[in-house]
């Protein structure tokens, strides 16, 4: 037998991580010497499964191959049939889903290679379930439970490695940093369009479980999603879930021989009484109309395209003069009310560009924020008196967009809320260390101004998260309308042995005092309908009148 055939042999997915060097074939977590001869001088990398999907942005529907971290997506524009918006979180963003990096760096370190970078090796993450091994300018994700392990994305390494030592790597939809620090022990990595960093430690190699198929069928399925949830999701207490009692009384329906469809359907009753905008499941079959469910607040509207197209022109034609500047692809409106009162439009934080990436969508802001808070705007007997943020249908996007938003609010940085990842499988009430966010200072011009927040229940994700880092502001923003959905969390996006696709949550946003308002939503300071059928038929906009009249007379 020659060495291919020997790494052939090996159990997948190791056979995937190992690589020629001088006619040496190694493992890259360890570097031990498998085989290697002069008689094999053709041997190359052998493939790694992969499997391509975005980092804080899942698309649940109108572009079945593009897999991100979200949901299904509203149009910028009404009357665009094809349009959507990714939305988070559009977590992507680089996987709102975990990566954990690993380093193979000197000799003197554990898993460490003599010819990698300083973050070469097999990594564990803090939170976020998840292992990631860095070898020869590729970074492997693995998706872990304390009963799987299974392959995830791969990235690669972009470019050369900064003088700190930070590494950037790239995929499709996919971009992240990772440095070393306390002697290559611990790996800090951050995604693009995220808030905060994830933290990881170095381990010896790579989990047993990861080198072996794991069990298939409908109860591996079924088990593989009850216990992901288990070992990750935060608010099993705060919505009065038993999630055992969940298990004992589904697992027993599940059968051999059962369809797709029946499969499916299980599923969905498994969490849809979590009634959480950031759960769902999709069969990713590649087609435009494969089953998918997304979770929502009762009582609430999930923002789609067909709600947009509703609103949007209700909008345009009773509250405003004419229809909006446009900015995003649409996603970004805004226009200049009688009495020098900004109204400001936002239905998405990502998806400005097209191909979006969190590095094109921020230029995008900037440029719309520059063509909109102008120094005529922001200062001098010109300014705007108030400024109306309407957030009333917003599907999510990028925190860190949403940041980028808040510091041209103020003049002073300040802390926007900490995060927290659940970071032990038995205990939902272990978190990881809070970490504190900022709004930035900016250069650019700033409007610090009296603001009215328009919010809805179909308001969620980053748009709540924006809508959270405003807490701090001064003068602080008063918001009028209903509660928002309640999600705040990225995503983590996980694959199930059948390849189905699901997410759910694994983070809490904090305020400065503690507060959570997952589940909940943040509530208003005034309350009015907002485009209910009552409304409508009425030709009401109380929430935006009620904003106006606020400004007015200040």
């Amino acid at each position: 037998m020659n060495c291919a055939d020997k790494v052939q042999r090996l159990p997948w997915p190791m056979a995937g991580s190992w690589t020629r060097r001088r006619w040496h074939v190694r493992d890259s977590a360890s570097n031990a010497l498998i085989c290697g001869s002069t008689a094999d001088p053709g041997l190359t990398r052998l493939p790694i499964r992969q499997r391509n999907r975005r980092l804080k942005i899942f698309d649940w529907g109108v572009n079945p191959t593009d897999k991100s971290e979200g949901h299904r997506m509203v149009s910028g524009n009404p009357s665009d049939e094809g349009g959507h918006m990714n939305i988070r979180k559009l977590t992507l963003i680089a996987l709102t889903t975990s990566l954990t990096v690993s380093l193979i760096a000197t000799p003197q370190v554990a898993g460490a290679s003599s010819t990698g970078t300083p973050v070469d090796g097999v990594w564990r993450s803090d939170g976020y379930a998840s292992v990631l091994t860095i070898s020869n300018g590729r970074a492997s994700l693995y998706e872990t439970t304390s009963i799987s392990c299974a392959a995830g994305p791969v990235a690669t390494q972009a470019g050369k490695a900064a003088g700190d030592g930070t590494v950037r790597f790239a995929a499709k939809d996919l971009a992240f940093t990772a440095r070393a620090e306390d002697h290559r022990t611990r790996l800090v990595l951050h995604m693009d369009g995220s808030v905060g960093d994830r933290q990881l430690r170095r381990l010896h190699g790579l989990p047993d479980s990861c080198t072996r198929p794991g069990p298939t069928g409908p109860l591996a399925t079924f088990d593989l999603f009850w216990q992901t949830y288990a070992e990750n999701y935060p608010f099993f207490a705060a919505k009065g879930i038993d999630w055992s009692a969940v298990r004992d009384r589904y697992r027993p329906r599940v059968r051999p021989d059962m369809t797709d469809k029946e499969l499916f359907d299980l599923l969905v009753e498994v969490i849809d009484p979590l009634g959480d905008a950031h759960t769902g499941i999709r069969v990713g079959k590649g087609q435009s109309d494969d089953p998918q469910y997304v979770g929502h607040r009762p009582g609430t509207t999930f923002p789609t395209l067909e709600l947009e197209r509703k609103v949007r022109p209700f909008i345009e034609r009773r509250d405003v003069p004419g229809p909006l500047q446009e900015f995003g692809n649409g996603r970004i409106g805004y226009t200049d009310l009688p009495g020098r009162i900004g109204y400001l439009r936002i239905i998405a934080f990502a998806g400005y560009t097209d191909p979006a990436t969190y590095a094109t969508d921020s230029a995008e802001l900037d440029r719309a924020l520059n063509a909109i808070l102008t120094p005529a705007r922001t200062s001098g007997p010109a300014a705007l008196r108030g400024l109306v943020i309407d957030l009333r249908v917003n599907g999510g996007g990028h925190d860190a967009l949403g940041l980028q938003l808040a510091s041209r609010l103020t003049r002073q940085p300040y802390l926007a809320y900490s995060k927290r990842a659940r970071n032990d499988a038995n205990d939902p009430d272990h978190f990881t260390r809070p970490q504190p966010v900022r709004v930035p200072a900016t250069a650019a011009p700033v409007y610090s101004g009296p603001i009215v927040i328009l919010t809805g229940g179909s308001a969620m994700s980053a748009g709540e998260t924006f809508t959270l880092a405003t807490f701090g502001r001064s003068p602080r923003p008063i918001r009028i309308g209903e509660n928002t959905q309640g999600v705040f969390s990225d995503t983590l996006i996980r694959f199930l042995p059948n390849g189905w696709q699901f997410i759910l949550p694994n983070e809490e946003f904090l305020t400065r005092e503690g507060r959570t308002f997952d589940g909940t939503g943040i509530p208003p300071d005034i309350r009015t309908p907002v485009f209910t059928d009552e409304e409508f038929a009425a030709d009401r906009d109380s929430a935006f009148d009620q904003a106006i009249g606020l400004l007015s007379r200040r």
